[in-house]
Protein backbone atom coordinates (compact mmCIF):
# COMPACT_ATOMS: atom_id res chain seq x y z
CA UNK A 1 0.00 0.00 0.00
CA UNK A 2 2.76 2.37 1.02
CA UNK A 3 4.63 1.92 -2.30
CA UNK A 4 1.45 2.52 -4.45
CA UNK A 5 0.74 5.80 -2.17
CA UNK A 6 4.33 6.61 -2.68
CA UNK A 7 4.18 6.11 -6.61
CA UNK A 8 0.29 7.84 -6.90
CA UNK A 9 2.38 11.17 -5.53
CA UNK A 10 5.27 10.55 -7.46
CA UNK A 11 2.59 11.02 -10.56
CA UNK A 12 0.50 13.70 -9.60
CA UNK A 13 3.84 15.95 -8.64
CA UNK A 14 5.07 14.92 -12.53
CA UNK A 15 4.94 18.28 -14.55
CA UNK A 16 2.53 17.69 -17.73
CA UNK A 17 5.41 17.79 -20.03
CA UNK A 18 6.73 14.67 -18.78
CA UNK A 19 3.49 13.02 -20.48
CA UNK A 20 2.91 14.44 -23.78
CA UNK A 21 7.13 14.14 -24.36
CA UNK A 22 7.85 12.86 -26.88
CA UNK A 23 4.65 13.11 -28.29
CA UNK A 24 2.08 9.97 -28.78
CA UNK A 25 4.16 7.78 -31.71
CA UNK A 26 7.37 9.03 -31.38
CA UNK A 27 10.24 8.19 -28.95
CA UNK A 28 13.34 10.46 -27.97
CA UNK A 29 15.39 7.77 -30.49
CA UNK A 30 12.80 8.27 -32.98
CA UNK A 31 13.12 12.32 -32.97
CA UNK A 32 17.14 12.21 -33.01
CA UNK A 33 16.55 9.96 -36.23
CA UNK A 34 14.11 12.41 -37.80
CA UNK A 35 16.90 15.44 -36.83
CA UNK A 36 19.27 12.97 -38.35
CA UNK A 37 17.03 13.16 -41.63
CA UNK A 38 17.08 17.38 -41.25
CA UNK A 39 13.58 16.92 -40.06
CA UNK A 40 12.72 15.69 -43.79
CA UNK A 41 8.42 14.22 -43.75
CA UNK A 42 6.69 14.31 -46.88
CA UNK A 43 3.51 13.84 -45.52
CA UNK A 44 2.23 17.52 -44.56
CA UNK A 45 -0.53 15.97 -42.46
CA UNK A 46 1.66 14.11 -40.57
CA UNK A 47 4.53 17.15 -40.39
CA UNK A 48 1.79 19.18 -38.81
CA UNK A 49 0.59 16.75 -36.24
CA UNK A 50 4.10 16.16 -35.04
CA UNK A 51 4.46 20.17 -34.70
CA UNK A 52 1.23 20.42 -32.75
CA UNK A 53 3.18 17.33 -30.81
CA UNK A 54 6.34 19.22 -30.35
CA UNK A 55 5.04 22.16 -28.73
CA UNK A 56 4.93 19.83 -25.42
CA UNK A 57 8.40 19.19 -25.72
CA UNK A 58 9.05 22.95 -25.09
CA UNK A 59 9.04 22.06 -21.82
CA UNK A 60 11.00 19.21 -21.42
CA UNK A 61 13.48 18.99 -19.33
CA UNK A 62 16.03 17.69 -21.75
CA UNK A 63 17.68 20.94 -23.50
CA UNK A 64 18.39 18.20 -26.57
CA UNK A 65 14.58 17.28 -27.13
CA UNK A 66 13.16 20.78 -25.75
CA UNK A 67 16.30 23.17 -27.82
CA UNK A 68 17.76 20.68 -30.64
CA UNK A 69 14.63 19.14 -31.89
CA UNK A 70 11.58 21.10 -30.77
CA UNK A 71 12.25 24.19 -31.46
CA UNK A 72 14.85 23.21 -34.11
CA UNK A 73 12.34 21.47 -36.32
CA UNK A 74 9.22 23.99 -35.57
CA UNK A 75 11.78 27.12 -36.98
CA UNK A 76 12.57 24.42 -39.91
CA UNK A 77 9.61 23.88 -41.02
CA UNK A 78 7.99 27.60 -40.50
CA UNK A 79 10.61 29.00 -42.49
CA UNK A 80 10.23 26.38 -45.13
CA UNK A 81 6.40 27.98 -45.31
CA UNK A 82 5.61 24.16 -44.68
CA UNK A 83 2.31 25.21 -42.77
CA UNK A 84 -1.09 26.91 -44.25
CA UNK A 85 -2.82 30.12 -42.00
CA UNK A 86 -4.83 27.37 -40.00
CA UNK A 87 -1.83 25.92 -39.04
CA UNK A 88 -0.17 28.58 -37.84
CA UNK A 89 -3.07 29.90 -35.85
CA UNK A 90 -3.73 26.34 -34.14
CA UNK A 91 -0.06 26.58 -33.40
CA UNK A 92 -0.17 30.26 -32.24
CA UNK A 93 -3.32 30.02 -29.50
CA UNK A 94 -1.75 26.90 -28.67
CA UNK A 95 1.93 28.81 -27.50
CA UNK A 96 -0.54 31.54 -26.11
CA UNK A 97 -1.69 28.65 -23.93
CA UNK A 98 2.14 27.47 -22.77
CA UNK A 99 2.03 31.27 -21.95
CA UNK A 100 -0.94 31.27 -19.78
CA UNK A 101 0.13 27.88 -18.04
CA UNK A 102 1.97 26.82 -14.91
CA UNK A 103 6.09 26.32 -15.81
CA UNK A 104 7.82 25.10 -13.12
CA UNK A 105 10.59 24.54 -14.46
CA UNK A 106 11.33 27.66 -16.18
CA UNK A 107 12.23 26.54 -19.71
CA UNK A 108 8.32 26.48 -21.33
CA UNK A 109 7.13 30.01 -21.44
CA UNK A 110 10.65 31.39 -22.80
CA UNK A 111 10.67 28.48 -25.39
CA UNK A 112 6.76 29.06 -26.11
CA UNK A 113 7.86 32.93 -26.31
CA UNK A 114 10.79 31.91 -28.63
CA UNK A 115 8.32 29.98 -31.27
CA UNK A 116 6.19 32.56 -31.10
CA UNK A 117 8.80 34.90 -32.90
CA UNK A 118 9.09 32.55 -35.81
CA UNK A 119 5.33 32.67 -35.65
CA UNK A 120 5.65 36.57 -36.27
CA UNK A 121 8.47 36.06 -38.43
CA UNK A 122 5.89 33.61 -40.66
CA UNK A 123 3.30 36.44 -40.83
CA UNK A 124 5.76 39.14 -42.55
CA UNK A 125 7.17 36.91 -44.66
CA UNK A 126 4.11 36.10 -46.00
CA UNK A 127 0.88 38.42 -43.93
CA UNK A 128 -1.75 35.62 -42.95
CA UNK A 129 -2.41 37.32 -39.84
CA UNK A 130 -5.39 40.12 -39.32
CA UNK A 131 -4.73 43.59 -38.25
CA UNK A 132 -6.80 42.83 -34.99
CA UNK A 133 -4.79 39.24 -34.27
CA UNK A 134 -1.38 40.94 -34.76
CA UNK A 135 -2.63 44.25 -32.13
CA UNK A 136 -2.78 41.31 -30.26
CA UNK A 137 0.04 39.31 -31.09
CA UNK A 138 2.14 42.57 -30.03
CA UNK A 139 -0.14 43.04 -26.81
CA UNK A 140 0.68 39.27 -26.09
CA UNK A 141 4.75 39.57 -26.90
CA UNK A 142 5.04 43.04 -24.68
CA UNK A 143 3.00 41.64 -21.82
CA UNK A 144 5.77 38.41 -22.07
CA UNK A 145 8.61 40.29 -21.43
CA UNK A 146 7.09 42.68 -18.60
CA UNK A 147 6.42 39.75 -17.06
CA UNK A 148 9.89 37.71 -16.65
CA UNK A 149 10.92 37.23 -13.41
CA UNK A 150 13.34 34.24 -14.24
CA UNK A 151 16.54 35.72 -15.33
CA UNK A 152 18.15 32.29 -15.70
CA UNK A 153 20.25 32.12 -19.02
CA UNK A 154 22.22 29.02 -19.30
CA UNK A 155 22.72 26.32 -17.15
CA UNK A 156 25.31 23.44 -17.36
CA UNK A 157 23.29 20.41 -17.85
CA UNK A 158 20.12 22.24 -18.05
CA UNK A 159 20.54 24.50 -21.07
CA UNK A 160 18.84 27.76 -21.93
CA UNK A 161 15.81 29.29 -20.13
CA UNK A 162 16.70 33.08 -21.14
CA UNK A 163 13.49 34.51 -21.16
CA UNK A 164 14.33 38.40 -21.75
CA UNK A 165 16.24 37.13 -24.42
CA UNK A 166 13.84 34.88 -26.60
CA UNK A 167 10.73 37.54 -25.69
CA UNK A 168 13.13 40.19 -27.57
CA UNK A 169 13.35 37.57 -30.33
CA UNK A 170 9.54 38.04 -30.61
CA UNK A 171 9.74 41.94 -30.26
CA UNK A 172 12.57 41.55 -33.07
CA UNK A 173 10.29 39.82 -35.40
CA UNK A 174 6.87 42.12 -35.19
CA UNK A 175 9.04 45.38 -35.28
CA UNK A 176 10.36 44.39 -38.33
CA UNK A 177 6.70 43.94 -39.72
CA UNK A 178 6.01 47.29 -41.94
CA UNK A 179 2.05 46.10 -41.16
CA UNK A 180 2.78 47.71 -37.32
CA UNK A 181 1.46 51.40 -36.52
CA UNK A 182 3.31 54.03 -34.08
CA UNK A 183 0.86 52.66 -31.37
CA UNK A 184 2.09 49.03 -31.92
CA UNK A 185 5.87 50.55 -31.80
CA UNK A 186 5.65 52.86 -28.66
CA UNK A 187 3.71 49.12 -26.97
CA UNK A 188 7.47 47.61 -27.77
CA UNK A 189 9.30 50.01 -26.92
CA UNK A 190 7.60 49.79 -23.30
CA UNK A 191 8.80 46.19 -22.75
CA UNK A 192 12.33 46.92 -24.26
CA UNK A 193 12.35 49.15 -21.55
CA UNK A 194 10.54 47.36 -18.49
CA UNK A 195 13.61 44.82 -19.15
CA UNK A 196 16.77 46.88 -20.38
CA UNK A 197 17.19 48.16 -16.68
CA UNK A 198 15.64 45.73 -14.35
CA UNK A 199 14.52 46.77 -11.06
CA UNK A 200 15.43 44.52 -9.37
CA UNK A 201 19.34 44.96 -10.09
CA UNK A 202 20.39 41.59 -11.96
CA UNK A 203 23.05 42.32 -14.26
CA UNK A 204 22.85 40.40 -17.51
CA UNK A 205 25.93 38.02 -18.47
CA UNK A 206 23.95 36.23 -21.41
CA UNK A 207 23.91 38.87 -24.15
CA UNK A 208 20.55 40.13 -23.23
CA UNK A 209 21.00 43.69 -23.93
CA UNK A 210 22.16 43.02 -27.28
CA UNK A 211 18.88 40.96 -27.87
CA UNK A 212 16.82 43.99 -27.00
CA UNK A 213 18.38 46.31 -28.96
CA UNK A 214 17.48 44.39 -31.69
CA UNK A 215 13.85 45.09 -31.79
CA UNK A 216 14.99 48.91 -30.78
CA UNK A 217 17.08 49.59 -33.81
CA UNK A 218 14.38 48.20 -36.27
CA UNK A 219 11.61 50.57 -34.45
CA UNK A 220 13.97 53.67 -35.01
CA UNK A 221 14.63 52.15 -38.88
CA UNK A 222 10.53 52.83 -39.43
CA UNK A 223 11.72 56.58 -38.46
CA UNK A 224 7.95 57.16 -36.88
CA UNK A 225 9.44 58.86 -33.71
CA UNK A 226 11.20 61.85 -33.55
CA UNK A 227 14.57 62.79 -31.93
CA UNK A 228 12.53 64.35 -28.97
CA UNK A 229 10.75 61.54 -28.34
CA UNK A 230 13.88 59.48 -28.89
CA UNK A 231 15.62 61.62 -26.20
CA UNK A 232 12.51 61.44 -23.43
CA UNK A 233 12.76 57.75 -23.90
CA UNK A 234 16.57 57.82 -23.47
CA UNK A 235 15.49 59.89 -20.48
CA UNK A 236 13.60 57.64 -18.54
CA UNK A 237 15.41 55.02 -19.07
CA UNK A 238 18.21 56.22 -17.33
CA UNK A 239 16.58 57.56 -14.82
CA UNK A 240 15.24 53.62 -13.94
CA UNK A 241 19.21 53.21 -12.37
CA UNK A 242 17.93 55.72 -9.32
CA UNK A 243 20.49 57.70 -7.14
CA UNK A 244 23.03 55.77 -4.87
CA UNK A 245 21.46 54.12 -2.72
CA UNK A 246 24.32 51.91 -0.04
CA UNK A 247 21.53 50.00 1.36
CA UNK A 248 21.01 48.53 -2.28
CA UNK A 249 24.40 48.96 -3.61
CA UNK A 250 24.29 45.79 -5.47
CA UNK A 251 20.93 46.93 -6.90
CA UNK A 252 22.28 49.96 -8.10
CA UNK A 253 25.13 48.59 -9.71
CA UNK A 254 23.31 46.16 -11.40
CA UNK A 255 21.03 48.42 -12.70
CA UNK A 256 23.65 50.85 -13.82
CA UNK A 257 25.65 47.68 -15.74
CA UNK A 258 22.75 47.10 -17.21
CA UNK A 259 21.94 50.44 -18.87
CA UNK A 260 25.46 50.97 -19.57
CA UNK A 261 25.59 48.05 -21.59
CA UNK A 262 22.26 48.52 -23.69
CA UNK A 263 23.29 51.62 -25.17
CA UNK A 264 27.12 50.93 -25.38
CA UNK A 265 25.87 48.14 -27.92
CA UNK A 266 23.34 50.43 -29.53
CA UNK A 267 25.92 52.93 -29.97
CA UNK A 268 28.09 51.09 -31.72
CA UNK A 269 24.71 49.29 -34.13
CA UNK A 270 24.29 52.92 -34.55
CA UNK A 271 27.39 54.42 -35.21
CA UNK A 272 27.85 50.81 -37.81
CA UNK A 273 24.32 51.01 -39.25
CA UNK A 274 24.03 52.76 -43.32
CA UNK A 275 20.46 53.63 -42.37
CA UNK A 276 19.95 56.99 -41.42
CA UNK A 277 17.41 56.79 -39.30
CA UNK A 278 19.57 54.14 -37.15
CA UNK A 279 22.45 56.54 -37.52
CA UNK A 280 20.23 59.30 -35.77
CA UNK A 281 19.58 57.52 -32.72
CA UNK A 282 23.81 58.24 -32.06
CA UNK A 283 23.10 61.46 -30.24
CA UNK A 284 20.58 60.96 -28.14
CA UNK A 285 22.49 57.52 -27.17
CA UNK A 286 25.71 59.66 -26.07
CA UNK A 287 23.92 62.22 -24.42
CA UNK A 288 22.53 59.55 -21.96
CA UNK A 289 26.03 57.80 -21.59
CA UNK A 290 27.38 60.80 -20.83
CA UNK A 291 24.72 61.87 -18.11
CA UNK A 292 24.14 58.55 -16.69
CA UNK A 293 24.46 58.26 -12.77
Amino acid sequence: MRLVLLLGVCLLATPAFAQNCPPAGHTAASLQALKARQFALPDPAEKQALATGLIGCLSASDPELRDGIAFEALSQWMRAGDFDANALRAMRDSLYASLDSKDPQGFGKPFAALVLSEVARADRIKSWMTPQERVAMVERAAAYVEAVRDYRGYSEGQGWRHGVAHGADWLMQLSLNPALERAQYDRILAAIASQAVPGNGHAYVFGEPERLARPLLFTAQRGLLSAEDWQAWFAALSAKVGKLDRTDYAGWLGRRHDLTAFLSGLYVQADQSEDAAIKALKPAILATLKQAP
